[in-house]
């Protein structure tokens, strides 16, 4: 039997206990091991050669198993087989490309990531392959090479194949090389690569790195790009990219055969609390990761905020946000969408946060279906259009593709334009048939803008950003969000706001939210979704019934 079936049949049965992506995607591998169709078939054979590469050449190098021989787990022979089992017969070539594996940490992921990439290096039938290691910095992307250079000095086979070079691992009799890299190696332009490894993704900040090494990629035959990581702070950045696009794939709503994504992970956030669960996101629990080591995290983590963080991003890949945030990312996160047709003829309360030339300029709607008291937001965000290559560069954030994606629009020149945000509700009246019978907004905001919007028939309602009006509507909005009875179209300005939002307390438990502490993160979709909720706290039985 193949490592595929028998992981997936233990899986199914409950002998195995693991993550429902993970027991989904096992269970569609199988599915097709069992029942073959389309371009890709299963070849056993070529599933196991890197599997037995592995375990016949490869020793570990640190800890109590120095020394010995590499024994994959079930989870890793499981996970190697589907990487390089599936082909096309036609012309031999593997269905996979990239992958995405995210488990909690020391569950040996830098060790089995280290043995593909030697095989990848010499094992793989590829002339002239380059093989990269990369990482933000060097000499994090050392780790992986320096990994490979302590299997290659403990295996007499692979010395003899493979010399140690001043920068990078060589193999003469193909001209392959592994060598390290990171954001400012001078030699990113004109790779070719074979094969890029990525250890701990979410520590990549710079999207362009990963970038500039899928496109090295594109003249070889059969490519593989792996992602291995454990979960890390939203930050919008390619982690979180990668991630949603991995439950894509999954789900099906992106058709890209040639990524492969398994997440471990706890499917809630609670799961922590019980000790059966722990297994979802650690697989190798028990043999790789020692059990009372976890034990001892999760009983102080009881008792200590910044121990329970880590243990949740960490060990059991719950994706949080910034320290001092209001929401966890379970509460924040909601991928439901709607049409605004749908709303054609609705009433609903508006708000908007304005801003100079550095921050957003974000205004939002709400509507309340008057059946479910669901709530819909719908949002659009602004920044100035000389200020977008400079934000996306320095920042890191992704206004580029938002901007493409119709999420964002851009102001002329180096500040914000406000009579671009009155077009905004214009087109919601005229182009959508909505009706902002209220639209609440910042008490400084220019009152030019205000005498606008008036002057246009909007009913603008001065909106102060303190406690005494802030803090119950936010207490609400929390609630909401907790609830899930927010749907605020899966924007990822929105949601990125959200994860940024933190909350300032008085003595009397008033709140108000503030930014977090890095200076880059943005809250102006969140204020502008905020100022709607001070709206239809005000005007509840109205919209509800308009």
């Amino acid at each position: 039997m193949d490592y595929i079936t028998e992981y997936n049949d233990k899986i199914q049965s409950g002998v195995i206990v693991t993550s429902k992506r993970v027991k989904q995607l096992y269970k569609q591998l199988a599915d097709r091991i069992a029942n073959p169709s389309g371009r890709y078939v299963f070849d056993e054979k070529r599933a196991q050669r890197p599997i037995d590469f592995i375990q016949r050449f490869c020793r570990h190098s640190k800890g109590e198993w120095a020394g010995r021989p590499i024994e994959l787990q079930l989870f890793q022979k499981a996970f190697i087989s589907a990487l390089f089992g599936f082909i096309d017969p036609a012309t031999g070539l593997r269905q996979y490309r990239e992958a995405f594996f995210m488990v909690g940490r020391k569950n040996g992921k830098s060790v089995m990531l280290s043995g593909i990439a030697l095989y990848m290096l010499i094992g793989d039938h590829e002339p002239g392959a380059e093989c990269y290691s990369i990482a933000t910095r060097k000499d994090q992307a050392r780790i992986i090479f320096e990994e490979m250079q302590n299997m290659v000095n403990q295996s007499p086979e692979l010395r003899a194949l493979i010399k140690k070079r001043k920068s990078d691992l060589y193999c003469p009799a193909t001209m392959s090389k592994m060598q390290p890299l990171g954001k400012n190696s001078d030699s990113l332009d004109g790779l070719n690569a074979h094969c890029v490894v990525i250890d701990e993704l979410h520590a990549v900040k710079d999207r362009n790195l990963y970038e500039v090494m899928k496109q090295s990629q594109s003249a070889r035959r059969q490519p593989l790009l792996i992602m291995i990581t454990t979960a890390g702070t939203v930050r919008e950045c390619i982690f979180d990219d990668q991630y949603q696009y991995a439950i894509n794939v999954l789900d099906g709503t992106m058709d890209d055969p040639t990524f492969l994504p398994v997440i471990y992970e706890l499917d809630k956030r609670n799961e922590w609390k019980n000790p059966k669960y722990w297994i979802k996101a650690n697989p190798g629990l028990g043999v790789i990761k020692k059990v009372d080591d976890l034990q001892t995290k999760a009983a102080r983590a009881k008792t200590n905020a910044k121990d329970l963080k880590m243990l949740l991003v960490k060990d059991f890949n719950i994706r949080e946000t910034a320290t001092q945030a209001w929401l966890n990312f379970d509460d924040i996160n909601n991928t439901d969408t709607f049409s605004l047709e749908q709303f054609r003829g609705w009433f609903c309360v508006g708000g908007v946060d304005l801003s100079l030339t550095t921050d957003l300029t974000a205004a939002a709607v709400l509507f309340i279906d008057p059946a479910t008291e669901q709530r819909f937001v719908y949002s659009m965000a602004w920044l100035p259009a000389d200020r977008l290559d400079d934000h996306v560069k320095n920042d890191r954030i992704p206004y580029d593709i938002w901007h493409k994606q119709g999420l964002l629009r851009l102001c002329a020149g180096n500040t914000i334009n406000y009579s671009d945000v009155t077009t905004w509700f214009l087109e919601l009246v005229n182009d959508h048939g909505v009706t902002p019978l209220w639209i609440y907004y910042d008490s400084w905001s220019a009152r030019y803008w205000v005498d606008e919007m008036t002057a246009t028939g909007f009913n603008m309602v001065r909106c102060i950003q303190g406690a005494k009006t802030l803090s119950l509507p936010m207490q609400q909005m929390g609630a909401d969000l907790q609830k899930h009875k927010i749907n605020y179209n899966n924007n990822p300005i929105l949601k990125w706001c959200l994860t940024n939002t933190g909350v300032q307390v008085d003595r009397n438990q008033n709140i108000v939210p503030v930014k977090s502490k890095n200076a880059k993160q943005r809250i102006d979709a969140t204020m502008a979704m905020l100022d709607c909720y001070v709206g239809l706290m005000d005007h509840y039985e109205e919209l509800k019934n308009a």
